[in-house]
């Protein structure tokens, strides 16, 4: 039994994130290519963690991150003040022609058997410049920091932020924090600057420093650059796969206490079932299986960790705070955009077996 997460009970800020802040671009169900109209949300790997856990489930965070000042870094701002997280900015001066610029996604939502389309323009992104010593650590967790946390979408953004994400990473250690690390492997991002052989050189040494992480199977595979295991999963939402390669994942890291992921089988588009894992302090916990009607998957898997680390964050036992992460990870997906619409009551109705039934 390895040693458990040793969470500090007070603290300022219940939780800080580092990584790059974007808007999303989604025309709906119209491909873009036919598209005339789109909606406007503002996400962010790390972000979305962040938001979720100030607006649903009412915890103190921020987010260190870069924000270009010009009319989309002024609406990406709102969102995050609506949102309830306290910005670390390292502003960056927008030229009016090329930036630097807040990133854009492109993301339709499919519809039955035509799949979500996913691109990006990140030309010229302020977050990828971001670099060690952008940010004053001492004064970001001056008031106690209780959780920091990052992403491989933000790591693989340019040589630089690897640095700063292990820059910070001991920062909260060195002020008592837990810190955790969402994989997120992401190919298109990776391949512009070395591919997972660069991605793999990365994230270990990032890792290095991290209590939690977050990812399947592949991400830990591509991310870690881990062989995957002898045994195949039956299924989407068969762990097997999974838990086999934890022993392999804590050989390389022991300092690493926590491991967790959603299981999706994606049926359709808009029809997914739904479960989530957890390699907890050497014991593995499973929350239910769970047919979703789905109407904008991303930000899910964002979903599950928030209400995960929630749960960690405040004391519940290991399988509830997986139930929790499962099901805020399966309400966010009902509602458009990247962040919550959820409230904690809802979450932790849902947890214990609510149902669609309307609410009086």
């Amino acid at each position: 039994m390895k040693e458990s997460l040793n969470i500090r009970s007070d603290g300022a800020l219940d939780f800080v994130s580092l990584g790059a802040l974007v808007h999303r671009l989604d025309p709906g169900t119209i491909p873009f290519r036919k598209a005339t109209e789109c909606r406007i949300h503002v996400s962010g790997g790390e972000f979305n963690v962040a938001a979720n856990l100030a607006d649903c489930f009412r915890m103190n965070t921020g987010i260190a991150t870069a924000m270009a000042e010009y009319p989309i870094g002024d609406l990406i701002a709102e969102r995050v003040r609506a949102m309830g997280v306290r910005p670390f900015y390292k502003r960056f001066k927008h030229n009016g022609v090329n930036g630097p610029n807040m990133a854009t996604v492109y993301s339709d939502r499919g519809w039955g058997v035509r799949a979500p389309v996913v691109f990006y323009n990140r030309s010229n992104e302020a977050a990828a410049q971001l670099k060690p010593g952008d940010f004053d650590w001492n004064s970001v967790f001056a008031g106690g920091v209780r959780w920091f946390h990052s992403g491989g979408i933000f790591a693989s953004l340019s040589a630089t932020t690897g640095e700063l994400i292990i820059e910070g990473m001991k920062a909260a250690k060195k002020a008592g924090a837990v810190t955790s690390f969402d994989l997120n492997f992401r190919e298109k991002l990776w391949s512009i600057w070395g591919g997972e052989k660069k991605a793999a050189e990365v994230v270990n040494r990032i890792v290095e420093n991290v209590d939690v992480l977050v990812g399947n199977e592949e991400d830990l595979q591509k991310g870690l650059g881990i062989p995957g295991p002898e045994v195949a999963a039956k299924s989407k939402l068969d762990p097997s796969a999974f838990f086999g390669m934890i022993g392999k994942v804590v050989n390389r890291h022991p300092q690493v206490k926590v491991v967790a992921t959603t299981l999706r089988e994606v049926v359709s588009t808009n029809r997914h079932r739904w479960s989530a894992v957890a390699w907890i302090s050497g014991a593995t916990y499973s929350a239910p299986t769970c047919e979703l009607e789905v109407f904008d998957r991303v930000g899910g898997g964002d979903g599950f960790a928030s209400g995960f680390f929630y749960g960690l964050l405040t004391g519940e036992p290991p399988e509830e705070s997986v139930k929790l992460g499962w099901a805020h990870g399966a309400l966010l997906t009902t509602f458009p955009g990247d962040t919550t619409m959820a409230t904690v009551e809802q979450v932790r109705s849902f947890a214990k077996g609510g149902s669609a039934r309307i609410q009086r």
